[in-house]
Parts: structure tokens; C-alpha cells; sequence
């Protein structure tokens, strides 16, 4: 059984938090607060396995006691936000700030209604109990590998997929990434209205130019372009240019965006002038497409299991070899540079 502690100002949520965990029968809610100074007792009195948190709530703000237990009493949190603009830019601070995911608040206007939001919810709260949130905060901070170049000639691209925990891991490898680097696709599981601010909030942060994807964009050298929420992205060749194509089509493993849908059309359309990286996530959205593109021959990296918060896309890429080697997050973009200089000195 997972033990949940519900922390929720509003009294009706968390009913219908408790009522919709308690569905399947794995998992236990063993108490709620409604404000965080009487959650922070009831984590010291109940040892839950996993948090459900708000942001907005009386005596503390939310993300005030997420940093404090990040730092005191390390445990899987799981935000349940609104989805708004403000509330969209509190949750990408609450995921660098240690959260493992995220749900929207259930609404009016929540797509599948309460029955697909109870099931996501679900879900996630069974990946953030399976993720390895005490190893992450005790585990020293790895020295960053310089990277003077990711130069790789006209027509090569980067492609990049995570999921749960992708918010910082992606981070971290765009943050090191030279100015040089071909252009950068990328597939982060999030809804929609949650992408625009997660790009902004990384074209803030870091120097390359990171953009949300948008239909027939041109792909630029030094960009990254992430999928947008509820659309698939794939990139096609028009006019010996380098594009993004976005649709919404299907679910793909579960997933708009997806990985695969992604991996696959890069192993496609660039084939050996690709490289890929699968990142920390549950579930195995991207291994597929991802051993598309190393039999097309492209390299592929996965996130070692050391360093992922979830170990799931990446250890099933593994096993069905979809990738060439596994690294510490903080290690892939070097492991992306080099393998672009191959692609130079070959071309």
C-alpha cells in the first residue's frame, strides 16, 4: 500500500482527492491538511510514502514548505495545480524545487473529466513512490562537463525525450549545451498550456534560445523547440530545410506529446546526422522510437539509473538496446557534443 498525506486548503478537494486514490485499493490516504504547518506534523506523525500538495493555501504558501521538506524531510511530492499562467509558472518552480510531477486540478473544463484525471492521478503518485527523491537530495552535486563545441555539419539535429523528473533533467543538459549545437527537439510529457511556460521559463535561464514548437517552424542551429501540450511533434525536410511538423493525431504509448512519435520521425528523416537522448520517466514512451534512430545510425544515450528520478523510459530503452551507453544527466551533453564531432569528421 502507498501511504498518501493530502495537503489542500480546499475542504471539497480534498474529498475528491481521497475518494479518487482510494479507487483501485493500492493505495491509502492516511490523513490531509489543509495548510502546511499542519501538514508538516502530520508528515513527522503518519511517515507518508508520498505528498499531494497545493500551492495556494493559508499560513505558508506551498512552494515554501516544498523547499523546506526538499530540505529537511526529503519526501515524493506530487503538485495538483490549476491551470492557469500564474499557476503554470508555481508548478515549474515546484518541480525544480524537488516535486517529482504534477496533476491539474480537477475543473469544469478538464478534458476526460474526473474519471481521466483520477487515473492520471493515480499514476502518478504510484511513479512518485517508486522515484528516488532521498538519493536525489543526499547525492552530491556532480561536476559539470565542460563542453567547448557541439558544431556538427548542415542537416544534424538533436532530439531529446523525458517525462517524470524531465523538467530539471532537461535543464541540466540544455544548460551545458554550446551555442554551436545543431537544433534541439524535444518531447516532455506536460499539458497543454503548461509547454509555452516551461520553454519560457528554460529561454530564461540558459543561453541557448528555447522556444515552443509551433507548425512548419524552421529548425535553427543553437534553438530548442519543445513539443507542445496535447500535439504530437515530428520534424519532416521541405525544401532542404529542417522543419517541425505538430498534429493531433492519436495517443502514442499513452502520450500527446509523445516520444516515440518524436524518435520516430527524426530516425526518418535524419537518420545517421542524429543523436538522441532518452531521459528520467515512468512508463516506456521513446525506447522504441529510440532504437529506430540507432538502427537508422544515429547515437542514442540513456540517463543511467544513478542519476534518473525515474528509472523507467530509460531502463526499457536499455533493454531492448535502443541506446549505445548510458551517463549521469550531467554528462549527456558531452556525450552529444562528441558524438556530433563523429558526424563531422566523417561527413
Amino acid at each position: 500500500m502507498i501511504k498518501v498525506l493530502i495537503v489542500d486548503d480546499s475542504a471539497l478537494i480534498r474529498e475528491v482527492l481521497s475518494r479518487t486514490l482510494g479507487k483501485d485499493g493500492d493505495i491509502l490516504v492516511v490523513g490531509t491538511a489543509e495548510d502546511p504547518l499542519e501538514a508538516r506534523e502530520k508528515v513527522k506523525t503518519l511517515n507518508p510514502d508520498v505528498v499531494t500538495l497545493d500551492i495556494e493555501m493559508p499560513n505558508m504558501n506551498g512552494l515554501q514548505f516544498l523547499e523546506k521538506l526538499m530540505r529537511l524531510h526529503p519526501l515524493p511530492v506530487v503538485m495538483v495545480s490549476t491551470l492557469t499562467t500564474k499557476g503554470a509558472s508555481e508548478t515549474l518552480l515546484a518541480l525544480e524545487l524537488g516535486a517529482v510531477d504534477f496533476v491539474a486540478k480537477p475543473s469544469a473544463t478538464l478534458s476526460g473529466g474526473l474519471e481521466a484525471f483520477g487515473e492520471n492521478l493515480r499514476q502518478k503518485v504510484r511513479a512518485a513512490a517508486n522515484s528516488d527523491v532521498k538519493s536525489r537530495s543526499m547525492r552530491a552535486t556532480a561536476p559539470v562537463v565542460a563542453v567547448r563545441t557541439a558544431a556538427a555539419p548542415r542537416g544534424s539535429l538533436i532530439a531529446i525525450g523525458a517525462s517524470t523528473g524531465g523538467v530539471e533533467a532537461i535543464r541540466v543538459v540544455l544548460s551545458t549545451m554550446p551555442l554551436d549545437c545543431p537544433p534541439i527537439v524535444i518531447a516532455q510529457h506536460m499539458p497543454e498550456g503548461f509547454t509555452s511556460r516551461f520553454a519560457q521559463r528554460l529561454n530564461d535561464t540558459i543561453e541557448l534560445k528555447v522556444l515552443e514548437a509551433e507548425d512548419r517552424m524552421v529548425l535553427e542551429n543553437g534553438h530548442a523547440y519543445v513539443a507542445k501540450g496535447d500535439y504530437h511533434l515530428r520534424v519532416e525536410r521541405s525544401s532542404g530545410q529542417l522543419k517541425c511538423r505538430l498534429t493531433q493525431d492519436e495517443l502514442t504509448s499513452g502520450h500527446r506529446p509523445s516520444v516515440d512519435v518524436l524518435f520516430e520521425s527524426v530516425a526518418k528523416q535524419v537518420g545517421p546526422m542524429a543523436v538522441g537522448a532518452i531521459l528520467t520517466g515512468m512508463g516506456k514512451d521513446g525506447a522504441r522510437g529510440l532504437k529506430m534512430m540507432r538502427e537508422a545510425g544515429a547515437y542514442t544515450v540513456g540517463q543511467s539509473q544513478s542519476s534518473a528520478l525515474v528509472y523507467g523510459m530509460p531502463r526499457v530503452a536499455f533493454e531492448i538496446g535502443a541506446v549505445i551507453e548510458q551517463a549521469p544527466v550531467e554528462q549527456i551533453t558531452a556525450r552529444l557534443a562528441n558524438a556530433l564531432t563523429r558526424i563531422k569528421s566523417a561527413a
